[in-house]
């Protein structure tokens, strides 16, 4: 499956799921490489009117999650968040959040992910490292 066309049924899965309740959607999906948006509004507020953690946490997951699953999902396997670390540098109180998730360890059971989140200045708002199982495919 060519890397648009994953892209296009992953943001139509997104239906009754945190990331469309978030307004989360990913634009850009390489081997190795993912990025998604994010509005920073009521949705993804916390109570002082600033991004909240938690929904930074939410995208970083989710990038470096669907990365994962696009390298191995042929294969029969499956990708799980397994360990997440999120560190906050700058509130911001509206506009939109990009998330930029590489790569960098791609093991046969574990791949690890560096997630950039800037805003639309292109200034850092968090870091992320996210840690991803490869398990074999759960068929639901």
């Amino acid at each position: 499956m060519s890397e648009q066309s994953f892209l296009e049924e992953i943001n139509k899965g997104t239906k009754n799921t945190l990331g469309e309740s978030l307004g989360m959607k990913l634009t850009k999906l390489e081997k190795g490489y993912v990025e998604g948006t994010m509005p920073v509004d009521h949705r993804t507020h916390q109570p002082y009117g600033l991004l909240h953690g938690g929904a930074s946490a939410a995208l970083a997951e989710t990038l470096g999650s669907v990365g994962s699953h696009f390298l191995v999902h042929e294969n029969g396997r499956a990708a799980v968040g397994v360990e997440i670390n999120t560190n906050h540098l700058k509130g911001i109180k509206s506009g939109t959040v990009t998330g930029k998730a590489k790569i960098i360890h791609q093991g046969g059971k574990l791949h690890v992910w560096n997630i950039d989140m800037v805003d639309e200045q292109d200034r850092l708002i968090a870091v992320a490292r996210l840690t991803v199982m490869i398990i074999p495919k759960v068929n639901a």
